[in-house]
């Protein structure tokens, strides 16, 4: 059974802000690509196409974590934390908006053998 999680971190910046916002979320980058249990951890901003013309908040993060605790305590840590606290939360912040989601590739109800 895949354990892995999928992160998709989208946020909204307010007018103006969009490179201020940007910069901010890479120099995450860095720290969180040696948690443990982190694979991947990209930061990435939207890009006109005519065949990709969904809905998308103007940047997000495409994240893959070993597990649900290693995405957790991702989520836990002091830099992750001063981080929503600065930049979404208070009213001074950078992003107008925010949409966090975690995926599995994993079927419901997926039948997979257990592993002793």
């Amino acid at each position: 059974m895949s354990k892995k999680v999928y992160c998709v971190a989208q946020f909204q910046p307010k007018p103006g802000k969009e490179k201020e916002l940007f910069k901010v979320l890479q120099s995450l980058e860095p720290n969180t690509l040696r948690e443990d249990g982190c694979l991947q951890y990209v930061v990435t901003r939207h890009i006109a196409s005519p065949f990709a013309e969904g809905k998308s908040f103007a940047i997000a993060f495409n994240e893959i974590w070993a597990d649900m605790a290693s995405f957790e305590a991702h989520c836990q840590r002091e830099e992750i934390t001063t981080f929503f606290a600065t930049y979404c939360v208070a009213e001074t912040g950078l992003a107008a908006d925010w949409n966090v989601c975690v995926y599995t590739d994993e079927p419901q109800d997926f039948d997979a053998p257990v592993l002793a």
